[in-house]
């Protein structure tokens, strides 16, 4: 095995570890300091640490009235809703659900670049798996999951709004941001983003139940050097050495891996229902890029 293939490998690992524990990572958080704050420091940290890389890099931060429409969806719909949206529903469902809803993300991906990307229409592959993920997301929705917190329901379609949102970043990304640095994108969008939080967090939450322990702090950091920067900088690494059918199957290790922190350290479990849905969810992730997959096996197994 190449040099070059084991890094690959090594990244994708790191992806996938490190996004299925910040699930984890932030509902340990969510003890000691409230949602907005948590979600804030975290991005004001990772912005300034992306900041330094802005400046010893010197990477240009374009800003033509095109660009500046792309920082303003990426504020919004990629960090700020977003984030403010699953920190505070986190408060209400196991860390394994909120990963595994999330899950339909690359469902919503297909959905909406095919009516914004020309060249990634639908196809039956594709309409097959969004229906198969829809209607496991309507499985873990009815079993009518009886958690301890009556704003469980609210929580689940919290996370699962979340996905539609951040589905509509990306494909703005792709549509607008080619030859960006996503650097600079993550900068922008991070610090903005950071600030805004911190402002509703200020206002709306409540500051004085704030404890900076050992806990909090060490979530924040790891959400914020790990979960933010090092998971993003290695993403977009790997994206550009691997096809993105590929880097699209971490959707699937994501919420095993979420799953079996959330019964280790936290003790959660989850109804059978759950995984049920969740199997029709990472089928239909499956198929929707079943025609890609199958091509680049294909075409690999004839290369060797």
């Amino acid at each position: 095995m190449s040099t070059e293939r084991v890094r690959v490998w090594i990244a994708f690992f790191i992806v996938s570890w490190v996004w299925g524990s910040t699930w984890l990572a932030i509902k340990i958080g969510l003890h000691s300091v409230p949602p907005m704050i948590g979600a804030s420091v975290r991005f004001l940290i990772a912005g300034s640490i992306l900041f330094a890389i802005v400046r010893m890099r010197k990477i240009e931060i374009s800003l033509t009235p095109q660009l500046k429409r792309l920082y303003v969806y990426l504020i919004f719909f990629s960090f700020g809703i977003p984030f403010a949206l699953v920190y505070w529903c986190q408060q209400f469902i196991p860390t394994g659900l909120s990963s595994i809803l999330f899950g339909a993300y690359p469902l919503w991906v297909a959905l909406i670049s095919h009516f914004l990307l020309g060249n990634e229409r639908l196809d039956l592959y594709k309409i097959s798996g969004i229906i198969l993920g829809f209607i496991g997301v309507y499985i873990i929705f009815s079993r009518d999951a009886h958690w301890t917190d009556s704003n469980g329901l609210i929580g689940m379609l919290g996370i699962l709004s979340t996905t539609v949102m951040q589905a509509f970043g990306l494909v703005m990304i792709k549509k607008y941001a080619q030859a960006v640095n996503p650097v600079a994108l993550n900068f922008v969008g991070m610090s903005v983003a950071g600030v805004l939080l911190l402002a509703a967090g200020l206002i709306f939450e409540p500051v004085a139940s704030i404890r900076w322990d050992a806990a909090a702090i060490g979530s924040i950091l790891y959400l914020a050097i790990v979960g933010s920067v090092i998971a993003f900088v290695t993403y977009y690494w790997l994206l550009k050495r691997v096809e993105a059918v590929y880097l699209s199957l971490v959707s699937f290790i994501n919420p095993i891996i979420a799953v079996i922190l959330g019964a280790i350290v936290l003790d959660e479990t989850l109804e059978a229902g759950v995984f049920a849905g969740a199997t029709f969810v990472f089928v239909g992730i499956m198929i929707a890029n079943g025609r890609q997959l199958y091509g680049k096996f294909v075409a690999q197994a004839s290369a060797s």
